[in-house]
């Protein structure tokens, strides 16, 4: 084994790369036979020095440690009877010994196992078995600290992407909402960047379908749920009459436990348990009625000539979990919808946000009432006032789901 030359052991600048060898710092070792009173002159010389390697032929050996040095030779006494002995004498035996290839996620399991000492001398680093410098835990914190802060970074702007991905993935069928009733209002706020509801809208010939729907999760994941719905729902829509959304209910909680491994007998099931509840509707533009059918997603119907609501269940069952029969039928229901009728249409993150003076669910009775008090205006003014008795019900509460809904007279 080749020795390493005079240069190998000058201080150089640390690097910081994510692995043990830049985040040392090459520092001059003393040898065994170096004397005490040698090593307590270094350290006086050099009060930056936390910690001094101990080399034998290239190799170390140990690691002197300035507190505990400076502890023991605290005393003129002390001094005086240990002073020409070896710095071996209160050298650490046994220092964590790395290389420097070793990755910095791996080198901080190893710096906590060594022990409390390891966390306030550091440790050594080596290449090819060789002496290399001193890493400091300190430094070592920090880099990892930086390394986290530029990976969530990189996730944060990921996602931010992702959601940009989504809008426009879901662009086309807001677009064709505009165009088909001239007094909507669609409000989609996810609770993280990317979230777990969805719409859709298609326009044809003799009336137009709309879905609102709410897959199981949020964040990240419940945007996957959301492409994969998404696409089932458009292959259901070709598949069965844009006029029965019960229909389309029913091929859409087929498909998705096909595709999720969700039909057949729980124990010969994944872990996977996924879904969405959410309203689908068709409107006739001819007979001006509404089919509608929903799992647990209510239709608010609010006539010119009424003083409240017709609240319209869905059924109480979601579409595609492991508990949905394969062969669940949805009910269909046919709502009369005159001129002037307002419409209304939420994911439940709108009825269960917790706010309020005793910490309560929003709900749908102030959901009403925030209508109600605008009835007579166009549905963007109406759907305003939901958000703003919504935030003022939030007030600093955090926000506990995803928030999708549609006011809309058709």
């Amino acid at each position: 084994m080749d020795l390493p030359s005079v240069d190998y052991f000058k201080r150089q600048t640390v690097h910081r790369l994510p692995y043990a060898g830049g985040i040392s710092t090459e520092i001059a070792p003393v040898s065994p036979e170096t004397t005490n009173i040698a090593v307590l002159n270094r350290f006086a010389r050099d009060r930056d020095l936390v910690s001094l390697p101990v080399v034998s032929l290239g190799v170390p050996v140990g690691l002197i440690h300035r507190n505990t040095f400076m502890s023991e030779m605290s005393t003129p006494e002390s001094q005086e009877m240990y002073g020409p002995q070896s710095c071996v004498t209160f050298m650490n035996r046994d220092p964590l010994i790395v290389d420097e290839k070793l990755n910095l996620e791996v080198l901080s399991f190893r710096v906590v196992d060594h022990g409390e000492q390891t966390l306030a001398a550091g440790f050594i680093v080596t290449r090819d078995g060789f002496y290399s410098g001193v890493g400091s835990c300190l430094r070592l914190m920090r880099m990892i600290a930086d390394l986290q802060a530029e990976k969530n970074r990189q996730i944060r702007h990921s996602i931010e992407y992702a959601g940009v991905i989504q809008q426009a993935l879901m662009r086309a069928a807001r677009e064709t909402l505009a165009k088909t009733s001239n007094d909507s209002e669609l409000v989609w706020e996810p609770r993280d960047v990317v979230g777990g509801d969805f719409y859709h809208f298609a326009r044809f010939q003799d009336g137009w379908f709309g879905a609102v729907a709410d897959c199981t999760g949020h964040g990240v994941p419940g945007a996957f749920m959301t492409l994969i719905t998404s696409s089932l729902l458009v292959q259901a829509i070709e598949h069965c009459s844009p006029q029965d959304p019960a229909a389309i209910l029913s091929e859409l909680n087929r498909a998705i436990k096909r595709l999720l491994g969700q039909a057949g007998p729980r124990e010969d099931l994944g872990q996977s348990d996924d879904g969405l509840d959410g309203a689908f509707f068709w409107f006739d533009d001819a007979k001006r009625t509404l089919t509608y059918a929903a799992a647990k997603t209510p239709l608010f119907v609010l006539n010119q000539d009424s003083d409240d609501f017709v609240v319209v269940d869905g059924d109480r069952m979601g579409v595609g979990y492991v508990d949905t029969p394969m062969d669940y039928q949805w009910r269909t229901q046919v709502i009369d919808a005159p001129q002037g009728t307002l419409m209304f249409v939420t994911t439940d993150g709108l009825v269960d946000q917790i706010g309020g003076p005793k910490q309560t669910a929003f709900g749908k009775r102030r959901i009403r009432e925030s209508i109600l008090a605008q009835r007579n205006e166009r549905a963007d003014v109406i759907g305003m006032s939901v958000i703003n008795a919504y935030s003022l019900w939030q007030a600093d509460q955090p926000r506990r789901d995803d928030l999708t809904f549609l006011c809309f007279r058709p």
